[in-house]
Protein backbone atom coordinates (compact mmCIF):
# COMPACT_ATOMS: atom_id res chain seq x y z
CA UNK A 1 0.00 0.00 0.00
CA UNK A 2 1.51 3.35 -0.97
CA UNK A 3 1.15 6.17 1.61
CA UNK A 4 -1.66 7.98 1.86
CA UNK A 5 -0.38 11.24 0.99
CA UNK A 6 0.59 10.05 -2.63
CA UNK A 7 -2.70 7.81 -2.84
CA UNK A 8 -4.17 11.33 -2.78
CA UNK A 9 -2.21 12.41 -5.26
CA UNK A 10 -2.28 9.41 -7.45
CA UNK A 11 -6.01 9.57 -7.36
CA UNK A 12 -6.27 13.12 -8.47
CA UNK A 13 -3.43 13.55 -10.94
CA UNK A 14 -2.86 16.86 -12.89
CA UNK A 15 -5.36 18.15 -15.45
CA UNK A 16 -2.60 19.04 -17.76
CA UNK A 17 -0.56 16.13 -17.50
CA UNK A 18 -3.79 14.32 -18.31
CA UNK A 19 -4.91 16.13 -20.99
CA UNK A 20 -1.44 15.94 -22.72
CA UNK A 21 -1.69 11.98 -22.75
CA UNK A 22 -4.85 12.29 -23.90
CA UNK A 23 -3.31 13.82 -27.14
CA UNK A 24 -1.12 11.34 -27.21
CA UNK A 25 -4.02 8.49 -27.89
CA UNK A 26 -6.12 11.00 -30.17
CA UNK A 27 -3.03 11.21 -32.25
CA UNK A 28 -2.65 7.53 -32.43
CA UNK A 29 -6.20 7.26 -33.26
CA UNK A 30 -6.64 10.22 -35.88
CA UNK A 31 -2.92 11.22 -36.91
CA UNK A 32 -0.65 13.85 -34.67
CA UNK A 33 -1.93 16.37 -37.28
CA UNK A 34 -5.24 16.50 -37.00
CA UNK A 35 -4.98 16.81 -32.95
CA UNK A 36 -4.61 20.27 -31.61
CA UNK A 37 -2.98 20.13 -28.55
CA UNK A 38 -2.93 23.27 -26.35
CA UNK A 39 -2.46 21.62 -22.86
CA UNK A 40 0.91 21.48 -21.82
CA UNK A 41 3.30 24.49 -21.95
CA UNK A 42 5.98 22.57 -24.04
CA UNK A 43 7.82 25.17 -26.24
CA UNK A 44 7.15 23.99 -29.89
CA UNK A 45 10.55 26.35 -30.92
CA UNK A 46 13.96 25.06 -30.93
CA UNK A 47 16.76 25.89 -28.67
CA UNK A 48 18.81 29.44 -30.09
CA UNK A 49 21.83 28.07 -31.97
CA UNK A 50 24.17 29.51 -28.80
CA UNK A 51 23.10 26.31 -26.85
CA UNK A 52 24.11 23.50 -29.73
CA UNK A 53 27.50 25.41 -30.00
CA UNK A 54 27.88 25.58 -26.49
CA UNK A 55 27.38 21.82 -25.82
CA UNK A 56 29.25 20.68 -28.61
CA UNK A 57 32.35 23.22 -27.62
CA UNK A 58 31.86 21.85 -24.01
CA UNK A 59 31.90 18.10 -25.00
CA UNK A 60 34.98 18.72 -27.67
CA UNK A 61 37.21 20.97 -25.52
CA UNK A 62 36.29 20.84 -21.94
CA UNK A 63 37.51 17.86 -18.99
CA UNK A 64 35.23 15.34 -19.18
CA UNK A 65 35.36 14.17 -15.90
CA UNK A 66 35.11 18.33 -14.70
CA UNK A 67 31.69 18.53 -16.96
CA UNK A 68 30.13 15.29 -15.28
CA UNK A 69 30.87 15.37 -12.55
CA UNK A 70 29.77 16.48 -8.95
CA UNK A 71 30.16 20.02 -7.85
CA UNK A 72 28.88 21.51 -4.63
CA UNK A 73 25.13 21.78 -4.28
CA UNK A 74 24.80 25.50 -4.88
CA UNK A 75 26.35 24.85 -7.96
CA UNK A 76 29.61 25.48 -10.00
CA UNK A 77 30.94 28.80 -8.60
CA UNK A 78 31.73 30.16 -11.76
CA UNK A 79 28.33 29.93 -13.45
CA UNK A 80 26.45 31.13 -10.24
CA UNK A 81 28.94 33.97 -10.72
CA UNK A 82 28.29 34.61 -14.33
CA UNK A 83 24.60 35.15 -13.54
CA UNK A 84 24.73 36.82 -10.76
CA UNK A 85 26.33 39.61 -13.06
CA UNK A 86 24.06 39.43 -15.61
CA UNK A 87 21.65 40.15 -12.74
CA UNK A 88 23.48 42.87 -11.65
CA UNK A 89 23.69 44.52 -15.23
CA UNK A 90 19.72 44.12 -15.78
CA UNK A 91 18.27 45.27 -12.85
CA UNK A 92 21.40 47.47 -11.12
CA UNK A 93 21.31 44.76 -8.15
CA UNK A 94 24.67 43.54 -6.30
CA UNK A 95 24.89 40.11 -6.42
CA UNK A 96 27.11 37.77 -6.34
CA UNK A 97 27.90 34.00 -6.44
CA UNK A 98 26.69 33.72 -2.77
CA UNK A 99 23.08 34.96 -3.87
CA UNK A 100 22.67 32.04 -6.74
CA UNK A 101 21.67 28.19 -6.16
CA UNK A 102 21.33 26.60 -9.45
CA UNK A 103 18.55 23.81 -9.60
CA UNK A 104 16.67 21.50 -11.39
CA UNK A 105 14.23 23.98 -12.86
CA UNK A 106 12.33 26.09 -11.17
CA UNK A 107 10.21 23.19 -9.55
CA UNK A 108 13.16 22.11 -7.79
CA UNK A 109 14.14 25.95 -7.16
CA UNK A 110 10.66 26.32 -5.70
CA UNK A 111 10.53 23.21 -3.46
CA UNK A 112 13.79 23.69 -1.98
CA UNK A 113 12.69 27.48 -0.78
CA UNK A 114 9.61 26.04 0.66
CA UNK A 115 11.65 23.16 2.44
CA UNK A 116 13.94 25.88 3.97
CA UNK A 117 11.49 28.40 5.53
CA UNK A 118 8.04 25.91 6.34
CA UNK A 119 7.46 24.15 9.48
CA UNK A 120 4.15 22.26 9.83
CA UNK A 121 1.29 24.34 9.34
CA UNK A 122 2.78 27.37 7.99
CA UNK A 123 0.91 28.93 5.40
CA UNK A 124 1.36 29.72 2.19
CA UNK A 125 -0.56 32.49 -0.38
CA UNK A 126 -1.53 32.07 -3.66
CA UNK A 127 -3.14 34.13 -5.75
CA UNK A 128 -6.20 32.63 -8.30
CA UNK A 129 -5.13 31.46 -10.57
CA UNK A 130 -2.35 29.61 -10.53
CA UNK A 131 0.20 26.93 -11.42
CA UNK A 132 -1.41 23.79 -10.57
CA UNK A 133 1.51 22.32 -8.66
CA UNK A 134 1.99 25.09 -5.83
CA UNK A 135 -0.38 23.15 -3.43
CA UNK A 136 1.46 19.94 -4.05
CA UNK A 137 4.65 22.08 -3.63
CA UNK A 138 3.60 23.34 -0.11
CA UNK A 139 1.96 19.49 0.88
CA UNK A 140 5.34 18.45 0.57
CA UNK A 141 6.69 20.04 3.65
CA UNK A 142 3.54 19.78 5.49
CA UNK A 143 2.83 23.64 4.67
CA UNK A 144 -1.00 25.20 3.94
CA UNK A 145 -1.99 26.59 0.84
CA UNK A 146 -3.85 29.55 1.60
CA UNK A 147 -5.90 30.61 -2.15
CA UNK A 148 -6.99 34.38 -2.59
CA UNK A 149 -9.81 34.49 -5.08
CA UNK A 150 -8.58 36.80 -8.85
CA UNK A 151 -9.56 40.12 -9.61
CA UNK A 152 -11.71 39.18 -12.68
CA UNK A 153 -11.56 42.92 -14.32
CA UNK A 154 -7.67 42.80 -14.52
CA UNK A 155 -6.48 39.72 -12.43
CA UNK A 156 -3.52 42.29 -10.77
CA UNK A 157 -2.60 41.75 -7.02
CA UNK A 158 -5.37 43.13 -4.65
CA UNK A 159 -3.61 44.24 -1.69
CA UNK A 160 -6.49 44.86 0.63
CA UNK A 161 -7.86 41.18 -0.25
CA UNK A 162 -4.68 39.23 -0.28
CA UNK A 163 -4.46 41.19 3.54
CA UNK A 164 -7.44 39.45 4.62
CA UNK A 165 -5.75 36.06 4.20
CA UNK A 166 -2.55 36.95 6.19
CA UNK A 167 -2.28 35.87 9.49
CA UNK A 168 0.97 34.99 12.16
CA UNK A 169 0.95 31.18 10.21
CA UNK A 170 1.60 33.26 6.75
CA UNK A 171 5.40 32.74 6.02
CA UNK A 172 5.32 33.36 1.88
CA UNK A 173 3.15 34.65 -0.75
CA UNK A 174 4.03 32.88 -4.38
CA UNK A 175 3.81 35.21 -7.00
CA UNK A 176 4.25 33.91 -10.81
CA UNK A 177 4.75 37.33 -13.14
CA UNK A 178 4.01 37.13 -16.25
CA UNK A 179 1.62 35.07 -15.04
CA UNK A 180 0.74 31.23 -16.12
CA UNK A 181 -2.39 30.92 -17.11
CA UNK A 182 -3.47 34.16 -17.69
CA UNK A 183 -0.56 35.72 -19.25
CA UNK A 184 -1.02 39.05 -17.19
CA UNK A 185 2.33 40.75 -16.21
CA UNK A 186 2.31 42.36 -12.43
CA UNK A 187 2.40 45.92 -13.17
CA UNK A 188 5.15 48.06 -10.72
CA UNK A 189 2.36 49.98 -9.18
CA UNK A 190 0.46 46.83 -7.97
CA UNK A 191 3.11 45.26 -7.04
CA UNK A 192 4.57 48.22 -4.88
CA UNK A 193 0.91 48.13 -3.00
CA UNK A 194 1.28 44.77 -1.94
CA UNK A 195 4.90 45.72 -0.83
CA UNK A 196 3.55 48.36 1.13
CA UNK A 197 0.72 46.42 2.96
CA UNK A 198 3.53 43.11 3.66
CA UNK A 199 5.69 45.77 4.96
CA UNK A 200 2.72 47.08 7.35
CA UNK A 201 1.89 42.96 7.98
CA UNK A 202 5.41 42.36 9.10
CA UNK A 203 5.62 44.85 11.56
CA UNK A 204 1.63 44.00 13.23
CA UNK A 205 2.79 40.46 13.14
CA UNK A 206 6.62 40.68 14.30
CA UNK A 207 7.14 37.79 11.08
CA UNK A 208 8.87 37.62 7.99
CA UNK A 209 6.19 37.12 5.14
CA UNK A 210 8.43 36.40 1.95
CA UNK A 211 7.39 36.95 -1.89
CA UNK A 212 8.81 33.60 -3.57
CA UNK A 213 8.69 35.24 -6.99
CA UNK A 214 8.23 32.04 -9.75
CA UNK A 215 9.72 33.60 -13.14
CA UNK A 216 10.31 30.93 -16.17
CA UNK A 217 8.13 33.24 -17.87
CA UNK A 218 10.31 36.61 -17.36
CA UNK A 219 11.80 37.07 -20.73
CA UNK A 220 8.68 36.64 -22.65
CA UNK A 221 6.79 39.89 -22.29
CA UNK A 222 5.37 41.51 -25.81
CA UNK A 223 5.62 44.67 -27.03
CA UNK A 224 8.24 46.25 -24.73
CA UNK A 225 6.18 45.29 -21.79
CA UNK A 226 8.00 46.02 -18.43
CA UNK A 227 8.00 42.15 -16.04
CA UNK A 228 8.83 44.47 -12.78
CA UNK A 229 12.10 43.23 -11.02
CA UNK A 230 10.33 42.48 -7.63
CA UNK A 231 13.80 42.45 -4.83
CA UNK A 232 14.23 45.55 -5.93
CA UNK A 233 10.23 46.77 -4.85
CA UNK A 234 10.13 44.07 -1.65
CA UNK A 235 13.32 43.34 0.53
CA UNK A 236 12.09 39.96 1.34
CA UNK A 237 11.80 38.76 -2.33
CA UNK A 238 13.30 35.26 -3.40
CA UNK A 239 13.58 34.76 -6.39
CA UNK A 240 12.92 31.35 -8.78
CA UNK A 241 13.86 30.97 -12.24
CA UNK A 242 14.28 28.76 -14.78
CA UNK A 243 15.21 28.44 -18.80
CA UNK A 244 12.71 26.13 -19.54
CA UNK A 245 10.42 28.85 -21.49
CA UNK A 246 13.43 31.31 -22.54
CA UNK A 247 15.94 28.97 -24.06
CA UNK A 248 13.31 25.75 -25.12
CA UNK A 249 14.80 23.68 -22.59
CA UNK A 250 11.67 22.09 -20.40
CA UNK A 251 13.45 18.71 -20.59
CA UNK A 252 17.21 19.90 -19.84
CA UNK A 253 15.47 20.79 -16.12
CA UNK A 254 18.15 23.43 -15.17
CA UNK A 255 17.06 26.70 -13.30
CA UNK A 256 18.14 28.92 -9.88
CA UNK A 257 17.40 30.28 -7.27
CA UNK A 258 18.02 33.86 -6.10
CA UNK A 259 18.68 34.76 -2.33
CA UNK A 260 19.41 38.22 -1.18
CA UNK A 261 22.13 38.99 0.85
CA UNK A 262 19.25 41.86 2.68
CA UNK A 263 16.22 39.70 2.56
CA UNK A 264 15.59 38.37 6.49
CA UNK A 265 18.26 35.61 7.71
CA UNK A 266 19.11 35.27 4.07
CA UNK A 267 22.35 34.00 4.48
CA UNK A 268 20.89 31.60 6.64
CA UNK A 269 18.45 30.76 4.18
CA UNK A 270 21.05 30.19 1.54
CA UNK A 271 23.01 27.52 3.61
CA UNK A 272 19.52 26.04 4.21
CA UNK A 273 18.49 25.67 0.69
CA UNK A 274 21.91 24.20 -0.26
CA UNK A 275 21.21 21.50 1.90
CA UNK A 276 17.40 20.79 0.92
CA UNK A 277 19.09 21.13 -2.50
CA UNK A 278 20.69 18.01 -1.36
CA UNK A 279 18.30 16.10 0.72
CA UNK A 280 15.38 15.91 -1.54
CA UNK A 281 17.58 14.18 -3.94
CA UNK A 282 18.49 16.67 -6.64
CA UNK A 283 22.35 16.79 -5.28
CA UNK A 284 23.32 19.10 -7.64
CA UNK A 285 21.53 20.68 -11.31
CA UNK A 286 22.66 18.94 -14.34
CA UNK A 287 26.82 19.71 -14.59
CA UNK A 288 26.77 20.04 -18.58
CA UNK A 289 23.48 22.07 -18.36
CA UNK A 290 25.01 24.81 -15.71
CA UNK A 291 28.37 25.31 -18.27
CA UNK A 292 26.30 25.59 -21.13
CA UNK A 293 23.70 28.39 -19.57
CA UNK A 294 27.02 30.16 -18.60
CA UNK A 295 27.96 30.83 -22.00
CA UNK A 296 23.59 31.76 -22.99
CA UNK A 297 23.06 33.49 -19.84
CA UNK A 298 22.84 36.68 -21.86
CA UNK A 299 21.29 35.08 -25.04
CA UNK A 300 18.14 36.92 -26.21
CA UNK A 301 14.75 35.30 -26.16
CA UNK A 302 13.43 35.15 -30.07
CA UNK A 303 9.44 35.79 -29.03
CA UNK A 304 8.63 36.20 -32.66
CA UNK A 305 7.13 33.39 -33.04
CA UNK A 306 4.91 33.41 -29.70
CA UNK A 307 3.93 36.87 -30.66
CA UNK A 308 2.37 35.97 -34.13
CA UNK A 309 0.91 32.72 -32.41
CA UNK A 310 -0.51 35.11 -29.81
CA UNK A 311 -2.29 37.32 -32.16
CA UNK A 312 -3.35 34.63 -34.19
CA UNK A 313 -5.02 32.79 -31.69
CA UNK A 314 -6.53 35.74 -29.76
CA UNK A 315 -7.82 37.65 -32.99
CA UNK A 316 -9.02 33.70 -33.69
CA UNK A 317 -11.06 33.52 -30.61
CA UNK A 318 -12.08 36.98 -30.63
CA UNK A 319 -13.47 36.98 -33.65
CA UNK A 320 -15.83 33.58 -33.15
CA UNK A 321 -17.78 35.70 -30.49
CA UNK A 322 -15.14 34.18 -27.40
CA UNK A 323 -14.03 36.49 -24.97
CA UNK A 324 -10.54 36.21 -23.22
CA UNK A 325 -7.76 37.99 -21.54
CA UNK A 326 -4.90 39.99 -23.90
CA UNK A 327 -1.78 38.20 -22.72
CA UNK A 328 0.99 40.63 -22.46
CA UNK A 329 2.97 38.04 -21.29
CA UNK A 330 4.14 33.86 -20.85
CA UNK A 331 2.55 32.16 -23.66
CA UNK A 332 -0.97 31.32 -22.27
CA UNK A 333 -4.10 32.73 -23.74
CA UNK A 334 -6.76 32.37 -20.34
CA UNK A 335 -10.58 32.32 -22.16
CA UNK A 336 -13.72 33.07 -20.85
CA UNK A 337 -16.30 29.64 -20.71
CA UNK A 338 -19.84 31.20 -22.24
CA UNK A 339 -21.81 29.73 -19.40
CA UNK A 340 -19.37 29.08 -16.87
CA UNK A 341 -18.72 25.08 -17.08
CA UNK A 342 -15.43 24.81 -17.78
CA UNK A 343 -14.97 21.15 -17.76
CA UNK A 344 -18.28 21.12 -20.06
CA UNK A 345 -16.46 23.29 -22.53
CA UNK A 346 -13.42 20.96 -22.50
CA UNK A 347 -15.40 18.17 -23.43
CA UNK A 348 -17.04 19.63 -25.90
CA UNK A 349 -13.86 20.51 -27.50
CA UNK A 350 -12.39 16.95 -27.35
CA UNK A 351 -14.88 16.64 -30.03
CA UNK A 352 -13.06 18.45 -32.61
CA UNK A 353 -9.57 17.08 -31.34
CA UNK A 354 -8.78 20.16 -29.36
CA UNK A 355 -7.26 20.02 -26.23
CA UNK A 356 -6.96 22.38 -22.99
CA UNK A 357 -6.93 22.71 -19.49
CA UNK A 358 -10.01 23.57 -17.54
CA UNK A 359 -9.68 26.54 -15.09
CA UNK A 360 -10.60 25.17 -12.32
CA UNK A 361 -7.10 23.18 -12.53
CA UNK A 362 -5.68 26.66 -11.87
CA UNK A 363 -8.37 27.70 -9.09
CA UNK A 364 -10.19 29.19 -11.78
CA UNK A 365 -13.47 28.01 -12.88
CA UNK A 366 -15.18 29.46 -15.66
CA UNK A 367 -12.07 29.50 -18.09
CA UNK A 368 -9.65 27.34 -19.80
CA UNK A 369 -5.88 27.91 -20.43
CA UNK A 370 -5.32 27.40 -24.21
CA UNK A 371 -0.95 27.29 -24.59
CA UNK A 372 0.28 28.67 -27.78
CA UNK A 373 3.85 27.91 -27.61
CA UNK A 374 2.49 25.55 -30.45
CA UNK A 375 3.20 25.34 -34.47
CA UNK A 376 1.22 28.29 -36.27
CA UNK A 377 -0.70 25.34 -38.51
CA UNK A 378 -2.06 24.17 -35.34
CA UNK A 379 -4.00 27.25 -34.14
CA UNK A 380 -5.08 27.85 -37.54
CA UNK A 381 -6.02 24.49 -38.19
CA UNK A 382 -8.23 24.35 -35.22
CA UNK A 383 -10.01 27.44 -35.95
CA UNK A 384 -12.80 25.29 -37.89
CA UNK A 385 -13.37 23.27 -35.10
CA UNK A 386 -13.58 26.73 -32.44
CA UNK A 387 -15.79 28.09 -34.71
CA UNK A 388 -18.10 25.12 -34.27
CA UNK A 389 -17.69 25.13 -30.89
CA UNK A 390 -19.29 29.03 -30.64
CA UNK A 391 -22.06 28.18 -32.88
CA UNK A 392 -22.64 25.55 -30.18
CA UNK A 393 -22.30 28.12 -27.12
CA UNK A 394 -24.66 30.43 -29.57
CA UNK A 395 -21.83 33.28 -29.59
CA UNK A 396 -22.03 35.59 -32.39
CA UNK A 397 -19.10 36.77 -34.35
Amino acid sequence: MISEKMMKLASGNSAIRAMFEEGNRLAEKYGRENVYDFSLGNPNFPAPHEVKDAILDIIEHDDPVFVHGYMSNAGYPDVREAIAQSLNRRFGSAYNAGNIIMTVGAASGLNIILKSLLNPGDEVIALAPFFVEYGNYVRNYDGELVIVPPTTDDFQPDPAEIAKYINSKTRAIILNTPNNPTGVIYTAESLKKLADMLEDKQRELGTSIYIISDEPYRELAYNGAEVPWIPSIYRNTIVGYSWSKSLSLPGERIGYVVIPTEADDGQLIFDAACIANRVIGSVNAPSLMQRVVMRCVDVATDLSGYDANRQLLYNGLTDCGFEAVYPDGAFYLWLKVPGGDDADFVERAKKYNILVVPGASFAGKGYVRIAYCVSADTIKNSMPGFKKLAEEYGLKK
